[in-house]
């Protein structure tokens, strides 16, 4: 078979009226908003926003979400929708959790993913060979999920110390460790307070100090991905699955296959991302851990465009935003609220210019919103604290929907020789 026949349906580009961002507009954008970010943490003096342990705590959170969104970006490029994210974290706590404090934690690593596998595993089975809907096979494994481990609980923990039908015992820790010298340094530069240096050396820091092994493999996906799904035969074919699935079959792929590999693969990334919430975030399974970061990681995923990078930025994004709670989140958030005013006046000007005049009324309008609770309050309530991860990745998705571009074939049923 020749590949470069099937580079055609796999390669789409941009819709009418999108415009696709280039790495250097992408990096002057990313640029601009770090240097807002700092001028913005020098008039309100919350130094937090940019600290290194406020980076590394939002580092933490954001590598299960990303590996989520990584699993999801694996199956939907083979053109399963995989709603069941959210039930592979929780076979991933488990049976991460389970074998971890049995045998050690890289042990439960290993059984972590086996268990996501097998939550892919289960939804490949429906949705592929007998084309249930993905939605409600989705859904289903999330239940299931949830009820299942509840009950493999009663018989694996109970009567273990420290153990109950809601939490395991403990598990030992991977351990942790930061580039010698340069984090310390790093962290004295962010400790100073300088414009720009000290914002750009906490952000360093953050992601060089207090590292588990995990967390550097986890970051290690988001290119391997990216290398395997557009830079090989396989995943060249693979996405040809979730463009074109009959013209893939008529130059010799087997559909079927390659939609049951990205799933199982899919299951094994989030199930990687929950043996990392049992294993380094808490060293502990407690029920009900994920907490709805399977849907955030999805979510991470469209905003990313269905790409490993915008997956990674979205992930990172709804991370930091979750870390704020945990580090002076009240005067943090708040410091940001200035951010988001200062953003979206940028925003409307720039609606101004695209001559696009109702969408840049109702930005100026939110904006000088922004403004007012900014100048009227002092800090925010911990309440807006704790939804601020939920409502910035409401607002994210509703602001990048126009520029989204889904696989073709996503979530549509197909059966073999259909195009016969």
């Amino acid at each position: 078979m020749s590949t470069a026949t099937v580079t055609k349906p796999a390669q789409a580009g941009p819709g009418p009226g999108r415009r696709r961002v280039s790495l250097p507009v992408l990096l002057l954008i990313i640029a601009g908003v770090l240097v807002l970010t700092s001028v913005v943490r020098l008039i309100t003096d919350a130094h937090g926003i940019t600290s290194t342990g406020q980076v590394s705590g939002a580092l933490r959170l954001a590598v299960p979400i990303g590996l989520a969104g990584l699993g999801g970006l694996w199956a939907e490029r083979a053109g399963v929708v995989n709603i069941g994210l959210e039930g592979m974290l929780i076979l991933g706590t488990w049976f991460g959790a389970w074998a971890g404090f049995q045998w050690g934690p890289w042990v439960g690593i290993v059984f972590g993913v086996l268990g996501g596998a097998l939550g892919g595993l289960l939804h490949a089975i429906v949705t592929v060979t007998f084309n249930v809907n993905h939605i409600v096979s989705g859904v289903a494994l999330n239940i299931l999920a949830l009820g299942t481990t509840r009950y493999l609980s009663t018989f694996a923990f109970e009567g273990e110390e420290g153990g109950t039908s809601k939490q395991s015992p403990g598990v030992e820790s991977l351990g942790k460790f930061s580039v010698p010298g340069l984090s310390d340094w790093l962290q004295d530069l962010n400790d100073k307070h300088w414009f720009l240096v000290s914002d750009i050396a906490g952000l360093l820091g953050g992601v060089l100090t207090d590292l588990s092994p995990l967390t550097v493999i986890a970051v290690a996906m988001v290119p391997l991905s990216w290398f395997i799904l557009w830079r090989t035969a396989f995943g060249l074919r693979l996405r040809s699955c979730g463009e074109n699935p009959v013209a893939a079959e008529s130059l010799g792929v087997n559909v079927y296959k390659y939609k049951y590999l990205a799933v199982v693969i899919s299951g094994g990334l989030a199930g990687l991302g929950g043996a990392f919430l049992s294993l380094v975030a808490s060293n502990i399974y407690l029920e009900g851990q994920t907490g709805g970061r399977g849907y955030i990681g999805l979510a991470a995923m469209i905003f990313g465009n269905w790409m490993p990078g915008g997956l990674a930025l979205g992930a990172g994004l709804f991370g930091y935003t979750d870390s704020l709670k945990l580090r002076g989140g009240g005067t943090n958030v708040h410091a940001l609220l200035l951010l988001i005013a200062i953003l979206l006046v940028i925003g409307a000007a720039y609606l101004i210019w695209r001559k696009r005049y109702v969408p840049a009324v109702i930005t100026a309008a939110v904006s000088a919103l922004m403004f007012l609770w900014y100048g009227l309050t002092d800090e925010v309530p911990n309440q807006v604290v704790t939804a601020t991860p939920y409502v910035v990745t409401l607002l994210v998705l509703s602001l990048s929907a126009q520029r989204l571009r889904m696989p073709k074939a996503d979530g549509m049923p197909y059966r073999k020789g259909q195009g016969k």
